[in-house]
């Protein structure tokens, strides 16, 4: 039997191109070709693809006085489609369909979006097609934007209920010290909670993607965070997508806790920027991140509430020294959180069921 069941590959820019940054149809051919055996083994894969931007810059010059978002843009739009007809050829001679799934940030804020989109999926995945997800560059501004694909992937595979998640890139994986350097060596895993292996991590950019190892192994720590195994590792090695599923050391694993509720496993993913913050002191972040206690925000331990916001809002909660802590749901507005912080008795600002503890 399989250990996993429903997985999500992410594959980079730099796997899916030659040197020049152009789209290599054959290192599809390649990918959809392993995607096809894991399926054969009873495996559902949902792929997250890079490179519609490479796509179209391989069939289309831009004229250079277009400003670079718009390039991009240009790139994106005719690149997408000349992608997925690589991808629909591809799958079509191991007799598989594929689907072409388009996201955007706001899609995973909003929770009947949320729901919808996890519908979609649900109803793929059942007819065994495979979902080709990508970030929808055409309409995607700033704040609509994921850091890059390795964000996307994450919340696909949250939102999917996926058990693993396969990051491939043109590294091959986390290393123990510079990449430049002969005697640094693949980090082979990552335990939960564990910060040391991050210190080595280069806060560098490839060379035609938008993300970096730093996203990576942020993306890759939130993912083993609820619930699901996580691994880094280099897609242009021959055969790693199987190698890894069939339980073969490679890369870097970034290894599962226990997976929480879904309503916790999508609060890990929101973004509260805009709503409002709580600070809490040392001795309540204390108690939130004890292991194996079912722990509200009271506010005896609240020290600081900014934002206007309302009951239902989403709070990102972080110590007085600035150290982040989690997100939750506000049982209250605002100015009831003012009135009640650091008084006894008062009903929970977050309630454990509406908390997500980083």
């Amino acid at each position: 039997m399989n250990r996993h069941q429903k997985v999500v590959v992410k594959v980079g820019t730099n796997v899916l191109t030659s040197a020049d940054g152009l789209i290599d149809p054959k290192a599809i051919e390649v990918l959809v070709g392993q995607i096809a055996e894991a399926k054969n083994k009873g495996i559902a894969v949902i792929l997250v693809s890079s490179g519609a931007v490479g796509a179209g810059r391989s069939i289309l010059k831009v004229p250079e006085e277009l400003g670079k978002v718009e390039r991009r843009q240009v790139h994106a739009a005719v690149g997408q489609v000349y992608l997925m007809e690589l991808y629909r050829a591809s799958f079509a001679q191991h007799g598989l369909f594929c689907a072409q799934v388009l996201a955007t940030k706001e899609d995973f804020r909003d929770r009947a979006h949320y729901l919808n989109m996890r519908n979609c999926f649900q109803a793929l995945l059942r007819d065994n097609i495979v979902p080709v997800v990508n970030e929808n560059d055409v309409v995607a501004i700033t704040e609509l934007m994921f850091t890059d694909n390795d964000e996307l992937a994450a919340l696909v595979a949250a939102m999917t209920d996926a058990s693993a998640l396969l990051i491939l890139s043109s590294v091959d994986g986390v290393l123990d010290g510079p990449p430049d350097d002969p005697s640094s060596k693949v980090i082979n895993e990552v335990k939960p909670g564990d910060q040391q292996a991050l210190s080595f991590v280069s806060s560098a950019r490839s060379a035609f993607g938008r993300g970096g190892m730093q996203t990576k192994f942020r993306m890759a720590q939130r993912a083993a965070q609820v619930g699901i195994d996580t691994y880094i590792a280099n897609g242009n090695t021959p055969g790693i997508l199987l190698a890894i599923l069939e339980g073969q050391a490679a890369g870097t694993h970034f290894i599962a806790q226990n997976r929480p509720s879904r309503r916790k496993t999508w609060l890990a993913y929101q973004s509260a920027e805009d709503k409002g913050t709580v600070y809490i002191n040392a001795g309540a972040a204390l108690a939130l991140k004890a292991p194996g206690r079912a722990t509200s925000l009271l506010p005896i331990g609240v020290e600081r509430v900014e934002g206007d916001f309302q009951r239902g809002d989403l709070l990102r909660i972080i110590t007085t020294d600035g150290l982040p802590v989690g997100l939750g749901i506000a049982q209250y507005g605002a100015t009831t959180a003012k009135q009640n912080m650091g008084h006894h008795g008062k009903k929970p600002l977050i309630h454990y069921d509406y908390l997500f503890v980083e």
